[in-house]
């Protein structure tokens, strides 16, 4: 009876931690929601909604300041949906093989470089891609600056393949095995088995690292502000550009006032859009389950 009851005086005191972290990350979600909501509104109401997310121009330190984000957030837009289109097919193609395809000593080597890979800092990216790919961007295409778009992507993508392989690999090893058994007893091959039944099974797990992915390119700072060029400029290609959160990241530190209560509506505005995400892909995947 003593050890039953201790049982269950565990039992409750361990519900209890776990709600107690439970509501400790829902408050933190709230708090910073609050937050930004609160320090961003301001600046929002004064410049206008429309200028603000429409406006084409940042001058945030003229003598009259313009504050137009358009710019950022189409770069934002396209610099993420351009570093998923290249990541996500090597990122599922890698997981495939590790999980799939290569041998037990080729998958110990591969393996730990991927999880090398997850673990280099954000400055050293940048600085990679500021030593060595901006100036091959700049040779390849003849271009008087190889700080763009496209070297923001190509670094991005780059940043993404971890998260993606990972969480696809353990997707792909957790379909059971009684479903690749059965595909190859009615005369499949081993590829034909992996892509038509291995691949479709494990699509929520893919889809995952998708999300991953996404929210990993949109989040970035470090990298991109070493590579993209830092110009508000409309998003080109091969033009120099300026993202959501470098926006925030370069003039943070010396901004003031409007300008200052400006880069608090950009925080709040890339929040609002990650959670926008977030939700939309969660609402597929739920869906798709269903």
């Amino acid at each position: 009876m003593k050890t039953k009851g201790a049982r269950n005086a565990l039992e409750v005191a361990m519900n209890i931690v776990f709600l107690i972290c439970g509501l400790i990350a829902v408050a933190f979600v709230l708090f910073i929601s609050v937050y930004l909501v609160l320090t961003g509104l301001p600046a929002i109401r004064e410049i206008g909604l429309v200028e603000f997310l429409f406006g084409r121009e940042w001058a945030s330190t003229a003598a009259e300041p313009k504050f137009g984000i358009l710019p950022f957030i189409l770069t934002s837009v396209y610099g993420t949906a351009g570093a998923i289109l290249i990541g996500v097919p090597i990122g599922l193609f890698c997981a495939i093989f590790l999980a799939k395809v290569a041998p037990p000593r080729l998958t110990a080597v591969v393996r730990p470089a991927v999880d090398l890979l997850a673990g280099i800092p954000s400055v050293v990216y940048g600085l990679v891609g500021m030593i060595v790919l901006v100036p091959a961007v700049r040779e390849w295409f003849h271009l008087p600056d190889g700080a763009s778009l496209f070297a923001a992507i190509l670094v991005l993508a780059v940043m993404i393949l971890p998260s993606i392989i990972s969480v696809s690999e353990t997707a792909l090893k957790a379909v059971p095995p009684e479903y690749e058994e059965a595909s190859l007893g009615l005369g499949a091959t081993w590829i034909e088995t992996v892509f038509r039944v291995s691949v479709p099974a494990a699509s929520s797990g893919i889809a995952a690292s998708v999300v991953l992915g996404i929210g990993r390119a949109i989040g970035e700072a470090m990298a991109i502000l070493m590579v993209a060029g830092n110009v508000a400029n409309m998003p080109s290609l091969f033009k120099s550009v300026k993202f959501l959160t470098t926006a925030v990241a370069s003039e943070m530190s010396y901004s003031a006032g409007l300008q200052r209560q400006a880069l608090f509506s950009i925080a709040l505005v890339l929040f609002l859009f990650i959670m926008l995400i977030n939700v939309i892909l969660n609402t597929l995947l739920k869906g798709k389950k269903g």
